[in-house]
């Protein structure tokens, strides 16, 4: 079997170790609907081959993670099984533009076959090995074991859609290909995990090779900070009542303001101090991931952040600012994508 000659455009996703059982196994927790049985003959919705990448022939994804800047770690040598490491003897580590995808190959499919002909592929796009292996002896017998957790189960989606794809034992004929193309702009590396799963329990996937490809452009990461000024801050409120804040940062899952967003603050300040007649409700937003009620205290705590950095060291009147906290009730985006994620994570201010 060859690769397709079908390239479809693309729309555009390692350092603690775990099982490639579970690896796989978290991956696939999460594309499908929680109560349907996902449809394996369709690509995930809103899925896309990495652009210049042909995909194995009648291969389906069924899982995609897209981010515009990440860093991940790329294997460079086989796994080391020795219990104070289980981990990739040696790594590359390398940032950029980042595409996970989980493909599901035909039944007909060998893990060996799926990988030659990504290597083929690859090397034809002008891409130069990095490092290869095939088989637990080469790789290393718990390549499969060790691996996915923190690099891809959790991060790679956010819905728990299948179930028990990969579990312990049922990982064989593991090959792995790392390789890399120079360019003007961007060095693209590309690393292929193919794999043969048994034992699965959702039927139409069971006995078949699943591929991870990960894709990463080493592009500099763009500066999306967008502040708005005390008078674009100001129209907006007069045009529409209400306006989203993008350049408050929090610590990851905290309510603690980070010092880049004293610029977005001190704008937000001389609006106020401008207009002293203004009073306005805070609002705090988050994207969908954890519960609502999480959320909605989470984002009720950053708002009463913002409120009382205006009040403590701009001296407004904590009488004219309201903090409320609406979790991802009030989304700009769709949060399937981490796009939209960024979107709804947001301050706004709203006229009271």
């Amino acid at each position: 079997m060859l690769i397709s000659p079908v390239i479809r455009p693309a729309v555009i996703a390692m350092p603690r170790p775990f099982p490639f059982a579970r690896f796989l196994c978290l991956l696939l927790l999460a594309q499908l609907p929680a109560v349907a049985a996902r449809d394996l003959s369709q690509d995930v919705p809103g899925a896309a081959d990495p652009a210049g990448i042909p995909r194995f022939a009648d291969a389906v994804i069924i899982g995609y993670r897209t981010s515009q800047f990440d860093q991940t770690e790329l294997p460079l040598g086989p796994w080391d099984d020795a219990p104070e490491v289980r981990y990739w003897a040696d790594v590359l580590q390398v940032a950029g533009r980042r595409t996970r995808i989980l493909y599901l190959a035909p039944p007909d499919a060998s893990a060996l076959e799926v990988i030659r002909n990504y290597q083929q592929a690859l090397e034809g796009l002008g891409y130069e090995v990095l490092f290869s292996c095939s088989g637990v002896r080469a790789c290393g017998a718990q390549v499969g074991a060790f691996y996915w957790d923190d690099q891809y189960g959790a991060k790679f989606t956010d819905s728990h859609l299948l179930k028990y794809v990969f579990t312990n034992g049922t990982v064989r004929e593991p090959q792995v290909y790392v390789a890399r193309r120079p360019g003007d702009a961007a060095d693209a590396y590309v690393f292929v995990f193919a794999a043969w799963q048994r034992n699965y329990a959702e039927k139409a996937a069971d006995n078949r090779v699943a591929v991870l490809l990960e894709e990463v452009l080493t592009e500099p990461m763009a500066d999306r900070m967008v502040l708005l000024d005390a008078a674009e801050i100001g129209r907006g409120l007069s045009a529409e009542g209400r306006v989203a804040l993008y350049g408050i940062e929090f610590d990851f899952d905290r309510a603690s303001l980070r010092p880049e967003s004293a610029p977005q603050l001190a704008e937000m300040a001389g609006l106020l101090q401008t207009q002293p007649g203004l009073a306005v409700f805070i609002v705090g937003h988050t994207d969908s991931r954890g519960g609502l009620d999480y959320n909605m205290d989470l984002s009720a705590r950053r708002a009463a952040a913002v409120v009382e950095a205006l009040v403590d060291e701009y001296g407004i009147d904590r009488a004219r600012l309201t903090p409320m906290g609406v979790a991802h009730l009030a989304p700009l985006a769709s949060n399937a994508s981490e796009a939209g994620r960024a979107r709804n994570r947001r301050v706004e201010l709203v006229e009271r």
